[in-house]
């Protein structure tokens, strides 16, 4: 129970401040703002939970994980049910505290959702928001995996997992917002109206098949440590 308590807290954390800083302080502190607050959020809860669960706190990391061999598929359910329960919860929360004030409305204001398409951010068509979301997945899985494999010096790898989730979201916010996470995504689509559900399939399937890939590409041993040296 400590693991699956320790994914919950670690991606409701992720969810409140990464989302809520686009929502709350979006107009203040910009895209760098908001692509800091992600990894920042990530990187504290690297250090704070990731020798008790391996802070996962993505679907698509722990997939990536069962491919590349690192974990059981049983645990990965769990994992997955604590963090999707996470993200809804951090987001129920976000809405709780933008309800307070006066002029906010989660329809008109959004609460971080992802999506694509006329009348969002960038306006980017289905299909570069797909690409742009399996390939960054697949990119932040394999910085995951490789910086938590053996040999690597571990005690960076929290530091070395956020920015690289910064220099994502510094990229890909006016495409999709950024998900490269299906929990993340889950959890402000359910409040955020119908649009944000009938596009939360690409975020759930897009960084899913990216984490696979980077869990295959570990598996058949093409980032080997040995074959590396």
């Amino acid at each position: 129970m400590k693991k699956f308590t320790a994914e919950f807290i670690g991606t409701f954390t992720l969810v409140l401040f990464g989302c809520g800083a686009a929502v709350i302080a979006g107009g203040d502190i910009g895209l760098l703002g908001i692509s800091f607050a992600f990894g920042l959020a990530l990187i504290g809860m690297a250090y704070g939970i990731g020798h008790i669960s391996g802070c996962h706190i993505n679907p698509a990391v722990s997939l990536g994980a069962v491919v590349a061999g690192r974990m059981q598929i049983g645990e990965a359910v769990h994992y997955i049910i604590a963090q999707v329960a996470g993200a809804i919860a951090g987001a129920l929360v976000l809405m709780m505290i933008a309800s307070g004030k006066a002029d906010y409305s989660v329809t008109a204001n959004g609460l971080g959702q992802n999506g694509w398409g006329t009348g969002y951010l960038g306006e980017y068509a289905m299909g570069a928001a797909f690409i742009f979301e399996l390939v960054a997945t697949f990119l932040f899985v394999t910085v995951i995996l490789g910086s938590t494999g053996a040999g690597a010096p571990s005690a960076m790898a929290g530091l070395a997992i956020g920015l690289a989730l910064v220099v994502i979201h510094l990229v890909g916010i006016n495409v999709t917002g950024v998900s490269v996470n299906p929990a993340r995504s889950i959890g402000p689509a359910l409040f955020a109206g119908a649009t944000a559900l009938s596009q939360l399939w690409l975020f759930i399937v897009a960084p899913i098949i990216g984490g696979v890939l980077a869990g295959l590409v570990f598996k058949t041993g093409l980032l080997d440590i040995d074959i590396v040296k």
